[in-house]
């Protein structure tokens, strides 16, 4: 899904720490039970993905500890989500994290 742009365009972080911070000031959309994933609603209305890992969600939250909840306000660099990128290695997973446009499917990904 995340290879062929299904759900929206976006790029892959691989991750040097183990906490996932918020982009840009916005709301949490939504929190996975699991852990290894949130959704974001971006101040100037981009709704984002974030997926740590891939294939992660078999992974059942082992290894992932949501700091945040849904309805929160976050500022840019807001701690989200922290995680054991050792763990998702020792599962034989990639800590690889997607990060997905949902609602622009023109939209250009970039870092500054």
């Amino acid at each position: 899904m995340f290879a062929q742009g299904t759900m929206g365009p976006g790029l892959a972080i691989d991750p040097a720490g183990d906490t996932v911070v918020a982009p840009s000031a916005g709301t949490v959309a939504s929190v996975f039970p699991t852990g290894h994933a949130i959704g974001l609603a971006l101040d100037d209305g981009t709704e984002l993905l974030i997926h740590i890992g891939i294939d992660t969600v078999g992974m059942k939250g082992d290894g992932s500890e949501t700091l945040v909840k849904t309805g929160d306000h976050v500022e840019a660099g807001t701690p989200l989500i922290r995680f054991d990128p050792a763990k998702i290695r020792a599962a034989g997973l990639s800590p690889i994290t997607p990060v997905i446009v949902l609602n622009d499917e023109n939209a250009r990904v970039a870092f500054s």
